[in-house]
Parts: C-alpha cells; sequence; structure tokens
C-alpha cells in the first residue's frame, strides 16, 4: 500500500525480501545499506533470535524518481524464513507494494525454497492479495555453492508465474543491485500506472549550469533600540491619529481578521512629569500590520 505524505510531497512504496530460512534476504539488505551514500539512506533496523538471524524486518528507504512532482521513496523489509515465525512473516507482508523472492540455489534447498514460494502465495491471499497481480521478481542466490542447482532447474520448479529472475552471490554482493534495481523498476511502473498515467519523471540535474548567487550575509545588529520619551499630551495626540479600523482590530484577534497579518511591540517611555519624579513607567504598543 503505498503511503503519501503531502507535507513533503513523498509517496512511499514498500518492497518485501521473501524466502526460506537462511537464503540470503539479510545478506542482501545488508550489503545495499553498505554500499549507498549516508546522505541517501535511513536507518537499519534488525533484530535476530537463536533460530532466525532476523525477526522482525530491516528498514531502508532509498530516493527514486518523481510521479506527478512526488518524490519516490522505497522501503526494503525482510520477513524471518523460519515456519515458526510465519504470523510475523503476514504482519511485515501486509500492504506490500513487491517482493522480491530470495531462493538457495543449493539442491537441498529446493523444497524448502518451493515450500516458502508457495508460503508466499498463501499468506498474501490470506490478505486479499494475489502474488500474480504483484510486481516480484526471483533471485537465485548463492550460485557460488558447489551443488547449486542449475538455472533452469530452478526456473522451471520455482518460477510459476515467468517473472524476472537474477543470479547472485550475496555474500560477495553480485546480482544484489540488479535484483534491487529489477524490482524498482516494476514498482516505478506500477505506481506510474496507478498514479501518473504511466509517467515517470527522472530527477533532473543540470551538470553544467551555473553555481546560483551567494545570498547576501545576515547582518544581525546590536545596535539598542532608540525609545522615544512622550509627554502624556504627545502620548493622546498620538492615539488619536490611529483610524477608527485600527483601533477596532486592536481589540480583535488578529488571526481572526489578518491571515497574514504581523504583530510588532514597540516600547514607549512615559515622560517622568507624570509621575512626580518618580522613574518613569515603561509601556508595549502592539501595532497590527497587513
Amino acid at each position: 500500500m503505498v503511503l503519501f505524505n503531502a507535507a513533503t510531497k513523498e509517496l512511499t512504496a514498500k518492497i518485501v525480501y521473501y524466502g526460506p530460512g537462511l537464503c540470503g534476504k539479510t545478506t542482501n539488505l545488508q550489503h545495499v545499506y553498505d554500499t549507498l551514500p549516508g546522505d541517501g539512506r535511513g536507518k537499519m533496523l534488525s533484530l535476530a533470535t537463536q533460530t532466525d538471524r532476523t525477526l522482525f524486518f530491516d528498514f531502508l528507504p532509498i530516493d527514486l524518481g518523481t510521479i506527478r512532482g512526488m518524490k519516490t521513496r522505497i522501503q526494503l523489509y525482510t520477513v524471518p524464513g523460519q515456519v515458526f515465525y510465519d504470523a510475523t512473516r503476514k504482519l511485515v507482508l501486509r500492504g506490500a507494494d513487491a517482493v522480491v523472492f530470495v531462493a538457495d540455489s543449493q539442491a537441498p534447498a529446493l523444497e524448502s525454497n518451493k515450500e516458502s514460494f508457495q508460503n508466499l502465495i498463501v499468506n498474501l491471499k490470506d490478505q486479499g492479495a494475489d502474488l500474480a497481480k504483484i510486481p516480484h521478481v526471483i533471485q537465485w542466490n548463492k550460485r557460488d555453492t558447489p551443488n547449486a542447482l542449475p538455472i533452469e532447474t530452478l526456473e522451471r520448479e520455482v518460477n510459476m508465474f515467468g517473472v524476472p529472475t537474477f543470479p547472485a552471490c550475496a555474500m560477495r554482493g553480485e546480482g544484489v543491485r540488479e535484483t534491487l534495481t529489477g524490482v524498482a523498476k516494476l514498482v516505478l511502473k506500477s505506481l506510474a500506472e496507478k498514479y501518473g498515467g504511466g509517467v515517470v519523471e527522472e530527477p533532473q540535474v543540470a551538470l553544467n549550469a551555473p553555481p546560483p548567487p551567494p545570498r547576501p550575509p545576515v547582518v544581525e545588529s546590536t545596535r539598542p533600540l532608540e525609545v522615544e520619551e512622550l509627554s502624556a499630551g504627545e502620548l493622546l495626540e498620538e492615539i488619536e491619529e490611529i483610524p477608527a479600523e485600527t483601533e477596532t482590530a486592536a481589540h480583535v484577534p488578529a488571526q481572526a481578521h489578518m491571515p497574514h497579518s504581523s504583530v510588532v511591540e514597540v516600547p514607549v517611555v512615559l515622560d517622568k512629569s507624570l509621575f512626580n519624579g518618580e522613574n518613569p513607567v515603561e509601556i508595549k504598543l502592539k501595532l497590527y500590520i497587513r
């Protein structure tokens, strides 16, 4: 389920890495996280248990292009592979916009791959979603192992919907970026068809554009405010010259009638003669400026 943030003009899509236990889901996200620049990534959250290295999820936003002027971000999640944590897998899978199924290429893991893929289909169906209609790709991980099955066998046994697949060795970082790029393209295409009329606007970078002119420095004055002493008569004359409309507005909250107004407090010191030689009293006049 895509999330819209009108304040930041961002839409966020969710990609879930799914697969059997110890197939390399967390390793994929860890490699992506480590190779991204620091300003283009968020915090990665991970919880480990005795039976599985990832209990809940790894979280990572990635900046992509824009759709109708809205910046697109992708959050990456993994699910625990052990069957014991199926309830947690359902929770993390909820609202997924795309799925990366990570399969273990080793021959002994074939049945685990098939069972996990069927579990993915069932869990999505329980949430009213159909994997055949959700953007997803498959990664054949651990291609460097000596007992890795031929890709043709894996395609036939696991890839039920004929989606794009990517050979990989996540421990070495091979195929990790290609897998993420492949699923990201599917997500952008899906979002563009739903919300942008099929158009994805890539970020525009002006390589040869001159740098913007420097802003003038902000000079903060430390000079004390000049205060004018007024006699009682002069003060009354100043007040009488205030238009009636402004005087009325002074008794009404500024927000009610002047949405773009500002209030400035001006200190005024009364003449000493009003207080028989006592210390002068300082008052403040509020000026309402439209």
